[in-house]
């Protein structure tokens, strides 16, 4: 597995954009709370560590990780300073084809956003074949896919207002 051989959690915060005035949102899955819980734990502390400010993290809640496309599209609409969006979820292999369905129709929702939006969104969707797996990459044995995510997130956030600049210019 990819992350079998990296912590999750590491990164480089001297080679970072600066994250001060950066202004990110959360849309965050409800089914398996545990685990997009601590995923936006990890995401948050990253963000606090590289100098974001807590008043400009926003956060809202959907059901469940089907949801996440249409809570940042509704993200992305409500929010024109927002710098960056962050999807959250947890999706876990069960016994019938609904796993698929979810991962396909939520990752190509996330895509669509990208694609269609100025606000880039950042897929922080853990899509495992157990919990044990899953607990392993949302602040266990693997780190925090969150903190990633975060990091991301800031990457691009910067991509973003540089990319306004050489257009404006």
């Amino acid at each position: 597995m990819a992350t079998s051989e990296k912590n999750l959690s590491v990164y480089e915060k001297e080679n970072l954009p600066n994250a001060k005035d950066m202004k990110i949102g959360f849309v965050v899955s409800e089914w398996n709370p545990d685990i997009t819980g601590n995923l936006f734990q990890g995401a948050f502390d990253a963000l606090i560590d590289v100098g974001a400010i807590k008043e400009n993290i926003v956060r809202w809640n959907v059901p469940g990780s089907f949801e996440l496309p249409y809570g940042c599209k509704k993200m992305q609409e409500s929010f024109d300073m927002l710098d960056v969006i962050v999807a959250i979820g947890n999706v876990i292999q069960g016994e019938t084809k609904h796993f698929d369905f979810v991962c396909q129709g939520l990752t190509q929702g996330i895509m669509e956003l990208n694609l269609k939006s100025d606000i880039p969104v950042i897929f922080c969707v853990l899509t495992d074949n157990t919990k044990e797996q899953s607990i392993a990459r949302s602040g266990g044995i693997h780190g925090n896919k969150g903190a990633e995510a975060a990091i991301a997130a800031i990457k691009m956030a910067q991509l973003r207002k540089d990319a306004k600049f050489y257009k404006s210019n």
